[in-house]
């Protein structure tokens, strides 16, 4: 049974969101990754959402997304927001202006109408699979739902280590997929923007690594993908054989780091929240009605797998990696 989603709602928040097509068809083409990738720009500018990085694959997509904190929106602002999404010469962005022009201010029902779909992960990811689902029938002349369920999302903690090993676990998705030997070299991802020159992406890899500066920032992040994060660059072994992997947890040993991030790892799809033992037990003590009253603590070890500083709050014994 899944468990209800855990969202912040009075502070900053990073969540890890992944969506999967119906059936793990692989409907997305290059030209379909390219249009979805645009959409994804244009609806976080719209909701104040920060894209740290992401990846669209054939058949699903990850976003890391952190919410900022809770604000008053001033109007000259709230056009721009507006503007991102509806262009310039859209009949809302027309209203907004009027009403400014004539007001002083936006009016009250057209900011409540901006500002509820605004800083909320379920609405921004909501909206953005709308729309690509209305882009992709129309262009493919297919009907019906495009995605397979809900989205997942697993809240993690705003630090280095768990954004850094989150997000190399996305921007890693293409090499394992055989997609790419080189994360740089994949047009759909955040790093391979950010190593492309788009300023947002880089942007998000100075936020995972908590740098000021893009150079700092990319010395950082390529370090934890090419020295740990597991791609030499060269090796052909982009990916661990299944077989391989079980032998090496029913005999009692655990998968390197660099291991580790060349597989699926459902902690960071299905562990509902991912960071410091401290972190975890806080944001399960905020949301004790969710867990079964026997619980005493939130904090459980990532099992079979080399991150002993993090934890999260639920125990996968089946199919872990994989």
């Amino acid at each position: 049974m899944r468990m209800a989603r855990i969202k912040i709602q009075d502070r900053a928040a990073v969540y890890h969101c992944v969506s999967r097509i119906v059936g793990g068809q692989r409907l997305l083409k290059d030209i379909y990754k390219e249009a979805f990738r645009k959409l994804m720009w244009q609806q976080a500018e719209f909701c104040g959402i920060q894209i740290l990085t992401y990846c669209v694959m054939t058949n699903h997509v990850h976003i890391l997304a952190r919410i900022p904190e809770p604000t008053v929106i001033p109007d000259p602002v709230l056009i721009q927001r507006a503007i991102a999404l509806y262009g310039r010469r859209g009949n809302l962005v027309r209203l907004l202006r009027e009403g400014l022009d004539r007001q002083g201010k936006i009016p009250d029902d057209l900011r409540q109408h901006l500002t509820e779909r605004m800083g909320d992960v379920s609405v921004f990811m909501k909206e953005l699979k709308q729309r690509f689902s209305k882009y992709y029938n129309r262009q493919t002349g297919r009907f019906g739902t495009l995605w397979a369920e809900r989205f997942k999302s697993v809240l993690v903690e705003d630090q280095p280590e768990a954004l850094g090993n989150v997000a190399a676990y996305i921007d890693l998705n293409p090499v394992r997929a055989t997609l790419a030997k080189d994360p740089k070299d994949y047009r759909w991802s955040g790093y391979g923007e950010a190593m492309g020159g788009n300023r947002k992406a880089r942007e998000g890899v100075c936020l995972i690594e908590h740098q000021d500066t893009w150079r700092k920032a990319a010395a950082a992040y390529r370090k934890l993908l090419y020295l740990i994060g597991a791609v030499s660059g060269h090796s052909d072994k982009v990916a661990l054989d299944p077989k391989a992997i079980r032998k090496v947890l029913a005999q009692g040993g655990q998968l390197t780091e660099a291991q580790a991030l060349r597989v699926r790892i459902r902690y960071f799809t299905d562990g509902v929240v991912l960071g410091s033992e401290a972190f975890v037990n806080e944001i399960f003590a905020e949301f004790r009605d969710r867990f079964s009253k026997k619980r005493k603590t939130g904090a459980r070890k990532i099992l079979h797998l080399p991150f002993p500083s993090l934890r999260t709050c639920r125990s996968l014994r089946v199919g872990v990696p994989g």
